[in-house]
């Protein structure tokens, strides 16, 4: 077998996700070409050789978990999103020749029951307005595929999941969706300049062929991947970290249930709209559907992380002239106690002199600038860390104010 690099590694596996959209291009769920995270994840393990343990507690799609292990080192990433808690244990496994050889028959056979109808397809989705989404004939050959892949593979088995893998980037370039900007849209009638006979099997199989090119390529070191409350992380992790990792969810209102639905509803993550706002509510930084509703009779314990500037940035952002000013003010007030709570959490899981990155952006609402990292950091340093920094990284966008940033400390 051909020699890798471990660089050359971690982007074949990186490579299984390809943006669904610029907003969400930070965690990179199907991205076509290596994610900017993946060169910063890479930039900051490779820079702590002596750090053999390695936490993330936002997992995302399982970047840092898959380049630790890539590089030989043990990783232990959580999330409370399913999708993601499967999605990245599928990129951070390690693949057989006969795992291999199973998915390339299963691939075949699911095809063959596909091509000739011999298979019911499976219910189509409850996305709503999914009409915008698929094409009535792509609708009809995603679910027929769909089928067949189960029929064709044992539940809970690795080739089932390299399958789905492949689906999900195939339902994804058969769709109407258009990524040419923050917010998702869909192409209308002129847009649509796909070949009316498109081949879908040969996008299939194509995808199939994409994803086993990474699955060989396995990861020499460790990777456990939980489904865990970044909140509550004492109550399941064990042992203690050297070198934590992580990107958490910006405080935008960006909402990672709403962007990742077509895969949940798909892959039966999600059945219905209330079970995708409740598991929104229950995220750091969500706020759609029911999560904005309970927002507004959401108050701030007596636990609360206090800041003069916080308290300063709440009271511009609900001045009177704002409209739903009350509402937001809130999202952000939640999400800096959600993350106060995670960061006292945290603390017991760090070894001595242990080292933290967190990847994350500030944000506007009315004009009025949220601080995140700096926020960040008075949590951090209130909490008993040293030699906390704030690295700029990038800026977000054409507004020169949204910037990304690296905010490092060490613990005592």
């Amino acid at each position: 077998m051909r020699s890798f690099t471990a660089q050359t590694r971690l982007r074949q596996r990186a490579e299984y996700t390809h943006r669904f959209n610029a907003a969400t291009g930070r965690h990179g769920w199907i991205r076509l070409t290596p994610s900017y995270s993946v060169k910063i994840v890479e930039e900051i393990v490779t820079g702590h050789d002596r750090a053999q343990r390695i936490f993330d507690p936002f997992c995302g799609t399982g970047t840092t978990a898959l380049c630790a292990a890539t590089h030989g080192r043990e990783s232990v990433t959580t999330d409370l999103n399913p999708f993601l808690v499967w999605l990245a244990r599928a990129k951070t496994a390690r693949y057989s020749a006969e795992v291999i050889d199973e998915t390339r028959n299963a691939c075949a056979h699911a095809i063959d029951l596909t091509l000739h109808r011999a298979i019911e397809p499976v219910p189509a989705p409850p996305i709503a307005n999914i009409e915008r989404w698929w094409s009535a004939d792509d609708l009809d050959f995603l679910r027929l595929l769909r089928a067949a892949i189960d029929h064709a593979t044992h539940s809970d088995t690795e080739a089932r999941s390299l399958l789905l893998v492949a689906f999900c980037r195939a339902l994804m370039r058969l769709s109407n969706a258009a990524f040419n900007h923050q917010s998702m849209s869909f192409k209308d009638d002129e847009q649509l300049t796909l070949p009316l006979e498109i081949d879908k099997v040969a996008i299939f199989e194509t995808e199939v062929r994409f994803v086993l090119r990474g699955a060989v390529e396995n990861p020499v070191g460790s990777a456990s991947v939980m489904l865990a409350d970044a909140r509550k992380l004492r109550q399941q992790i064990s042992g203690t970290f050297d070198l934590v990792v992580t990107s958490p969810p910006y405080a935008n209102r960006m909402s990672y249930i709403r962007e990742l639905r077509p895969y949940m509803y798909w892959l039966g993550f999600l059945s219905d709209g209330r079970a995708a706002g409740e598991l929104d509510w229950q995220t750091i930084g969500g706020t759609w559907g029911v999560a904005t509703s309970r927002l507004a009779n959401w108050e701030r314990s007596e636990r609360q992380f206090n800041s003069a500037q916080l308290t300063r940035v709440l009271r511009e952002i609900a001045h009177p002239d704002h409209k739903n000013g009350m509402i937001l003010s809130k999202y952000v007030a939640k999400y800096i106690d959600d993350m106060w709570a995670h960061f006292c959490e945290l603390t017991g899981l760090l070894s001595a002199g242990a080292e933290i990155h967190y990847i994350v952006g500030n944000s506007t609402f009315y004009g009025v600038l949220v601080p995140t990292e700096h926020l960040f950091a008075e949590m951090l340093a209130e909490l008993g860390f040293s030699h906390v920094e704030c690295r700029p990284i990038r800026k977000r966008n054409s507004n020169k104010s949204l910037i990304e940033f690296d905010v490092v400390a060490r613990w005592k």
